[in-house]
């Protein structure tokens, strides 16, 4: 008992001050009623949650999510992130042999792609949340179709070892080099709506990496996601008000002060939206699949 005690002590101790929560209006949004989002998730790869979050359990193994999101707009569509490629196993073992942990591979968004049909001329770009391996692997398979990336993450893409992975799969691959405007969104203050209805904005999120994203999305439905990418890996993060551990974020973050206020700012939006950690798979629950309907739905 006094063993329980303690860890839930160590716990509550490294918990962050709770934020006031939002309670201003959300910002608007219009989006078209043919506009979806398909969940494709490419593989998982074992850390544990020791390792994820501050005061997890070294008995905990987390099946960490390598995934991607197709957001479908009738000027365009999106991907973001690109999950798992067919080269994985190559780009596992460029890897620092500390970040190397088992994997197992499922199918690539381009074999997903291909299974229902997927027209990719529709395809706008694939949009990351950042350039780490785990996220861009995937874009081995989707030659032809655009990188979106802001400044300051393709010059740490182009120079920080951790983008090794990212300048070998994105040989080849046009960069879509968007900006951000001094316009507030929930408390971010450099964004930038993708279509001009507020259905699909990306903020500029500069901890883990330099150029770090979060995007948010708003369906027909009026329900509302923010997949956060790296901010947390896993959703106590957001729940429990944790970091991650000290010297992870050490080896893991550009700016842990940065990371810290913008954490602050996603914690205060629980229960306004759905928060979509990338490597959280419990967190795409809801978002349906990518099936066959989706390769024909009008534009």
């Amino acid at each position: 008992m006094s063993q329980i005690f303690l860890t839930h002590t160590i716990a509550l101790m490294s918990s962050l001050a709770e934020p006031p929560a939002w309670t201003q209006p959300l910002p608007e949004a219009y989006p078209p009623a043919d506009m979806a989002m398909y969940h494709l998730p490419t593989g998982t790869y074992q850390t544990r949650a020791a390792l994820a979050v501050r005061g997890g359990s070294f008995r905990d193994k987390r099946q960490f999510a390598a995934s991607a999101v197709l957001v479908q707009h009738p000027k365009g569509d999106l991907l973001i992130d690109a999950g798992f490629g067919a080269g994985v196993a190559a780009h596992v073992a460029m890897l620092p042999r500390f970040m190397r942990a088992p994997y197992q591979a499922g199918r690539t968004v381009s074999e997903q792609f291909d299974a229902v049909g997927y027209d990719r001329r529709r395809l706008l770009g694939v949009l990351l949340t950042h350039s780490h391996w785990d996220h861009t692997s995937g874009l081995d398979g989707l030659l032809g179709s655009p990188v979106w990336m802001n400044a300051n993450e393709r010059q740490y893409a182009a120079e920080d070892p951790d983008g090794k992975v990212f300048r070998l799969v994105g040989q080849g691959h046009e960069v879509h080099e968007y900006g951000f405007e001094s316009r507030p969104y929930l408390g971010f203050t450099n964004t930038y709506d993708v279509h001009d209805d507020g259905s699909v904005v990306v903020v500029l999120a500069g901890g883990h990496t330099t150029g770090s994203v979060i995007v948010f999305v708003t369906l027909p439905s009026d329900r509302r996601y923010t997949f956060i990418g790296d901010l947390t890996w896993q959703i106590d993060g957001i729940r429990r008000r944790v970091e991650r551990p000290w010297l992870l974020s050490k080896l893991a973050d550009s700016d842990p002060d940065q990371l810290r206020q913008d954490l602050l700012r996603i914690i205060a939006l629980e229960g306004l939206m759905q928060i979509v950690p990338a490597h959280d798979l419990g967190s795409y629950d809801g978002i349906p699949l990518l099936a066959p309907a989706a390769a024909t739905q009008s534009r």
